[in-house]
């Protein structure tokens, strides 16, 4: 049977607990229930970053890594991966800061990566490569001469052809997602903004079942969405209600419904318009005052990018002034806290919670919102508000859809889940739960690899 290699920018440690076991790792954890190789940077700035390879086994998985330079670090992954890419594929072409030297930096960490990797692959190795970091590692990989079936996932969105078009020297990044032979999105539309991408701006033709052939070239793009272990999570949360930090939470609110988020600190998860449509809630629903606690869990991210400093601030202000405006001696409405929550204590305060809010601007899927319905207690369920720009509300349809760039409609859709009927939640929630029981991790992790196997 052939072994697995997943190569993601940041390799988790198998040691790691918390909230850094989450994400990607959870999400690729079937993956490698077999064994396999996980390969990509250690998390470490080292002077001496030449490539060399550092290995952990644990178990029957080898977690082998790279170190980088602190050149590397600042153009690839501050540059060119946080600072172009990142705004560009979230549609926020005002924040995309541009530089050649980045881009350079980028395709020779992308190098690296590759002369690396290739050294630890065997002939008949499936390759599985993560994210926007690591677009150009393909192509990299086939220039060392690497035969291997090669597949890459893009974890968040993709632009149609009209935006695209703003990256400089865009289609070379094109081309690179070409020397794969599947490409997976997390939507059927960020795979059709792709297919629009490679028809119009490199002009060539794309199949039905969206296979690209040009001479040499045969990739195919599809929409896999990726999921959670929900039975897991689910057994995690009904653990979790009993804990001392759920218990201290529910103590702390005195009988009051709790609204819940939890996100990145990041410009995309749309958190100062989520702010001001909680204070709207309160100015133009009074009958919420008192009756109701807003907890905002933002770990903080990327603390060396301007962007995200800024937001921090602006988000510290906007808080101060909810709170002061609204807070009585014995009721905090707004709770925030920027450090983060392990995913034990999170899924006890999903099932706490009456609402979970998850409004981002845009987003590839956002596991979170799945978590919450997973969590849920079904018989007396909360209700999900769900941004219609997150890859998530292309399947939870039952959730309450909004606008995350209109606080008023955020602040409708808050009320109508505090009055709504226990039946209505009971309905609506059952819905949701078929979903994300019925596509998990596993079945991502299994859909894409029987593409790539071919």
């Amino acid at each position: 049977m052939a072994r697995i290699v997943i190569v993601s920018n940041r390799v988790p440690s198998p040691t790691e607990r918390g909230p850094r076991a989450g994400g990607l790792a959870v999400g690729l954890a079937d993956a490698l229930k077999d064994g396999g190789l996980w390969f990509g940077w250690s998390g470490e700035i080292s002077a001496q970053a030449d490539g060399t390879v550092k290995r952990v086994e644990a178990g029957n998985i080898t977690y082998a890594t790279i170190d980088l330079s602190q050149a590397d670090y600042d153009r690839f992954y501050v540059g060119y991966a946080n600072s172009t890419l990142w705004p560009l594929l979230h549609f926020r072409l005002g924040l995309i800061d541009f530089r050649r030297e980045d881009l350079e930096g980028y395709i020779e960490v992308n190098r690296l990566y590759a002369a690396a990797l290739a050294r630890e692959l065997q002939p008949d190795d499936l390759v599985w490569i993560h994210d926007y970091h690591l677009i150009p590692l393909g192509q990299e990989l086939r220039r060392l001469g690497v035969k291997n079936r090669l597949g890459f996932f893009l974890h968040i969105p993709f632009v149609p052809a009209s935006l695209f078009t703003a990256l400089p020297q865009g289609n070379t990044l094109l081309w690179a997602f070409c020397a794969y032979d599947v490409v997976g999105f997390q939507t059927e539309q960020h795979r059709r903004d792709f297919v629009d991408c490679i028809e119009q701006l490199l002009g060539l033709t794309v199949r039905g079942d969206g296979t690209v052939v040009a001479g040499a070239v045969s990739m195919r793009a599809i929409a896999n969405p990726i999921g959670i272990d929900a039975r897991g999570f689910a057994a995690l949360a009904a653990k979790g209600e009993r804990s001392a930090e759920t218990r201290r939470l529910k103590e702390s609110l005195v009988g009051r419904s709790l609204v819940i988020g939890v996100d990145r600190l990041d410009y995309t998860k749309g958190l100062p318009a989520r702010f001001d449509a909680f204070g709207r809630l309160l100015n133009a629903f009074p009958e919420h005052r008192q009756k109701v606690s807003y907890l905002q869990i933002a770990a903080r991210s990327r603390e060396d990018v301007s962007e995200y400093q800024a937001l921090r601030r602006e988000l510290d202000r906007k808080a101060g002034n909810i709170n002061g405006r609204f807070a009585e001696f014995d009721w905090v409405p707004l709770r925030y806290m920027t450090r983060a929550v392990s995913r034990n204590t999170l899924a006890g305060f999903y099932r706490a919670a009456r609402i979970g809010l998850v409004t981002p601007l845009r987003d590839g899927m956002n596991l979170v919102a799945k978590e919450f319905v997973a969590a849920q207690d079904e018989r007396d369920p909360g209700v999900l508000i769900l941004s219609r720009f997150a890859g998530a509300a292309e399947n939870l349809t039952e959730a309450l859809i909004v606008n995350p760039y209109d606080p008023d409609e955020i602040a409708e859709a808050i009320h109508t889940a505090l009055v709504m009927p226990a039946d209505e939640r009971r309905d609506r929630m059952a819905h949701l739960r078929a979903r994300v029981f019925d596509v998990t991790a596993e079945t991502y992790c299994r859909n894409f690899l029987a593409v790539l196997k071919g």
